[in-house]
């Protein structure tokens, strides 16, 4: 008898253990996210601009201030890093006050004034940062004392908190962790979730930061998968393996997923404006005439029918609806097959034009480029198109191989920044200082570079709009249409804010975020 109560008291001692593990296990909150890409960028906020790579920067980094949870409006920037910031009534000197307490990830201590510095002289210095254009401006930088920050421009600059806020440049990184270690694969910053590990083609996996100053997120983790295939992403959700996950940008995909009970569809800004850029000096493109007939050979309506307008805007402008600056009174090129057959006559293509283009197998991409292949055909405007993987696409176009370049982005929402990287002649592929520029334009280099020092909202304002025409009058581009951000969300999620928005591309868990 004695065995076997020993036997039982064993026994129940061991159920009951494994009881007390389960119920730890089942309270472990887990976000599984999926994102349509094959791997991670880099995992360095100043190193990467992709997409895939921006959502999760947005919620392991902070700025000195940042744009409101859910929010991509700049004029509700707010506090983040800093408590409270001022500048010189010429706009040349910032100076931000700093929490006191913050501290980083992984045990690599507070942050203070020394980390900014080091962040924003990392964030301008070409060798370790993909916008370092973005800070040219940035005459000097310093610490006046552990949680002071001053920083000295050459030039007033549009929306100086832009370039300070959790985005790009703007995230501060360690100083120690980043010279101890290799920031490209183990980031450290101030965020309300870790960097634990990352497996390449596989996903990052984020813990939840305990220390976070505005408290420790309610969700313990997020594994953030590279899921290429769309498919595989929705089934995936289906058996309940996936949280959230990125979905593709047509109306006939929402309708179908609307139909599962489960899943909030979010239709979210900021848009991606695609457009066509065309490289003015370049064979055929070169003309004016043909460049309009191209204009005038595409039919947005019909696009933006195609892909749905439950997930697209209309836009003729080349900046973004909804950026400071932004302005639709630029020439219009309505749809008119006779007309650009016409205007490829008058410069000496009566019997039409082919151009060979490279385009990514990327289907926010590809599409598109497919639709307008169709409506150029009809006004004998051939397109040859090389199809390729879309980091190859990315290397190609930059190195100049394309006449017709289809691209879509999501900047700082400022004319300016879309204006220098897409439009200054300093930005043109090819050049030692080339970004985006992949039109060759240099039409409207003159306003451009008066509005960024001009303190004169209003002037400043017309700059930019006087821009936007001579971009157009030039065709240096031909906006299509904007995509907006499209992600399928489980109804057991809560973000804890409104969510409208995300200048990161994608949903921001934080601390508010929970889990049923």
């Amino acid at each position: 008898m004695k065995k076997f109560v020993t036997k039982t008291v064993s026994s129940l001692a061991v159920l009951a253990a494994m009881t007390a593990a389960q119920v730890e296990a089942k309270e472990v909150k887990t976000i599984n996210m999926a994102y349509g890409s094959a791997n991670a960028g880099s995992l360095d906020p100043h190193f990467s601009t992709k997409s895939q790579d921006k959502n999760i920067f947005g919620m392991m980094f902070n700025g000195l201030v940042r744009f409101k949870p859910g929010d991509t409006n700049p004029a509700n920037i707010e506090a983040d890093l800093s408590e409270s910031w001022t500048s010189s009534p010429d706009g040349l000197v910032w100076t931000f006050k700093l929490r006191k307490g913050v501290q980083f990830h992984a045990g690599f201590g507070e942050m203070t004034a020394e980390d900014v510095v080091y962040s924003l002289n990392r964030a301008k210095d070409p060798k370790t940062s993909a916008v370092a254009s973005d800070y040219k401006s940035f005459k000097e930088v310093k610490a006046l004392d552990p949680y002071t920050v001053e920083i000295t421009l050459n030039n007033p600059v549009p929306s100086l908190l832009g370039l300070v806020a959790n985005y790009h440049g703007g995230n501060v990184v360690s100083k120690k962790a980043d010279m101890e270690g290799d920031f490209k694969t183990h980031p450290v910053g101030t965020g309300p979730f870790a960097f634990v590990e990352f497996k390449s083609k596989q996903y990052v996996k984020l813990a939840a930061h305990k220390d976070y100053f505005r408290g420790a997120p309610q969700v313990d983790e997020i594994v953030y998968s590279y899921v290429p295939v769309n498919t595989s992403r929705e089934l995936a959700f289906k058996k309940g393996t996936l949280d959230a996950f990125s979905g593709t940008r047509e109306e006939r995909w929402v309708n179908r997923m609307s139909r599962n009970k489960n899943i909030n569809i979010a239709v979210f800004s900021p848009g991606e404006l695609r457009t066509l850029h065309l490289n003015t000096k370049s064979g055929p493109l070169a003309d004016v005439r043909v460049r309009r007939a191209i204009a005038h050979a595409i039919d947005r309506t019909a696009i933006t029918q195609i892909i749905g307008n439950s997930v697209t805007r209309p836009n003729t402008s080349v900046i973004p609806v909804g950026y400071l600056g932004h302005t639709q009174k630029v020439p219009q090129y309505e749809h008119d097959l006779d007309k650009a057959k016409a205007l490829l006559s008058e410069a000496g293509y009566a019997d039409g034009v082919t151009l060979e283009i490279i385009i990514t197998k990327n289907e926010a991409l590809l599409k598109p480029m497919q639709i307008v292949q169709a409506q150029l055909a009809k006004a004998n405007i051939n397109l040859v198109m090389n199809v390729v993987e879309h980091p190859a696409f990315h290397a190609q176009i930059r190195k100049d191989l394309s006449p017709m370049v289809l691209y879509g982005a999501a900047r700082f929402p400022v004319a300016d920044t879309y204006l220098t990287q897409f439009y200054e002649s300093k930005s043109t592929v090819g050049a030692p200082t080339g970004v985006t520029n992949f039109s060759h334009c240099d039409v409207a280099d003159d306003e451009i570079q008066k509005a960024r020092v001009e303190t004169d909202q209003q002037k400043q304002l017309d700059y930019w709009k006087t821009a936007q025409i001579k971009i157009s009058e030039n065709v240096c581009s031909v906006p299509l249409f904007e995509q907006m951000q499209v992600w399928g969300i489980s109804q057991d999620i809560d973000f804890g804010y409104e969510f409208n928005g995300s200048v990161s591309l994608g949903p921001m868990f934080n601390e508010l975020t929970t889990k049923k």
